[in-house]
């Protein structure tokens, strides 16, 4: 049954908008960050799926990747990328657990060359949270319920951020990136955000 997580336990999705963290997180700083340009504040979530090596799940390669501690050695893939210098704001796990390493209020280095509804530099105004996932492979129930619970906190953390504003990477890169993937549920995201900002406005 599709449901989100239980209303009295919203409260654990809360973040702190004066240090830009959430509570509830793992928390794994990385050093690919800056400061957002000078008034830019965070006005859309970028959705994205990620999975080291492609198309396996778990270890510990995503979070070497963005503290750029990626070992060549271990895949062969990981000498391809193992230069690159991104990070995202979050990363939901398959079981659903969050683990951050930007600061909301930080400018995360996720997006790349990107655009939406015209504007450029997507970076300068988005927090990018990524699935652990693959195009191909649909997207766990924990995810759907965390990613929900996270934006729903991030649009009351954050004025300028409307609940209705999530995109994929997909659609700020069309032609170059693909994910979450066409498997993505956004229907289901949808319904599961509602559900939240309604309890959430429910306990103000």
């Amino acid at each position: 049954m599709e449901m989100p997580a239980a209303r009295p336990r919203d409260h654990l999705f809360d973040v702190d908008p004066s240090t830009g963290l959430l509570a509830r997180a793992r928390q794994l700083p990385s050093p690919n960050c800056d400061d957002r340009p000078p008034g830019a504040v965070p006005e859309l979530i970028v959705v994205h799926g990620i999975s080291l090596p492609p198309g396996e799940f778990g270890g510990p390669w995503i979070d070497l990747l963005f503290t750029n501690a990626l070992p060549r050695a271990a895949h062969p893939y990981f000498a391809t990328i193992e230069a690159l210098r991104v990070s995202s704001h979050v990363l939901v796990r398959r079981d659903g657990e969050l683990v951050q390493y930007v600061p909301f209020h930080r400018r995360a280095w996720h997006a790349g060359v990107s655009s939406w509804r015209g504007r450029e530099r997507c970076n300068d105004f988005s927090i990018g949270i990524e699935l652990e996932g693959a195009d191909d492979v649909p997207y766990s129930d924990a995810q759907y319920a965390s990613l929900s619970g996270l934006a729903a906190s991030l649009a009351s953390a954050y004025p300028g951020l409307a609940p209705d504003a999530i995109a994929g990477h997909s659609d700020v890169a069309p032609g170059r990136k693909t994910d979450p993937g066409s498997v993505f549920d956004w229907p289901r995201l949808r319904r599961l955000l509602a559900m939240h900002v309604a309890a959430r406005e429910e306990r103000t």
